[in-house]
């Protein structure tokens, strides 16, 4: 079984029940074991869009990389999301940010995410879940990545809480 760290963002619609019905959906592929709060946060590399809502998620999987990777691209397209360029806004986007002690590449995927260290909308809602997980690569903690961040963009922890049908509210 996989420890997994995921980060889901939501820019286009009802955001808040478009990170629900993302939920939903990985319930179906994996044990949810915690969700940070919800973050609001501004759009980075587009020049256009809303405000993101961001959430990051626990799960424990029994799938390895490229097949998390294929259920999670499925929920995406189940909620909506078209495949459109990388930086424009979206229904909701999936990003595996952290498979617990592992570091994976091939033409598909790459864990940990590439571009974590460089993402405060990742890593705040990251680091509320798991501020002491390690990432494999660089040998430092998500709230030592946390800290070193230069990404000046918003984030801002909000107060709404999200509804997911397959369990009790998680805030």
């Amino acid at each position: 079984m996989y420890i997994v760290y995921l980060g889901l963002g939501s820019n286009l619609g009802n955001r808040l029940e478009n990170l629900s019905r993302a939920l939903e959906g990985i319930s179906a592929i994996a044990s949810i074991r915690s969700v940070s709060s919800v973050y609001e946060t501004e759009p980075v590399g587009m020049e256009e869009g809303d405000y993101f809502f961001n959430i990051s998620v626990e799960i424990h999987t029994p799938a390895d990389p490229p097949l998390l990777l294929v259920q999670l691209k499925s929920i995406e397209k189940k909620i909506g999301r078209k495949k459109r360029s990388h930086m424009e806004p979206r229904l909701i986007d999936i990003d595996i940010l952290l498979y617990h002690g592992l570091a994976y590449e091939d033409h598909t995927i790459r864990v940990p995410h590439p571009a974590l260290e460089h993402r405060r909308f990742a890593l705040e809602p990251l680091n509320e879940i798991a501020p002491t997980r390690v990432h494999p690569v660089l040998e430092k903690t998500v709230a030592t990545l946390l800290r070193g961040c230069r990404d000046r963009h918003s984030v801002v922890k909000t107060d709404h809480l999200i509804n997911i049908t397959t369990s009790s509210t998680v805030k």
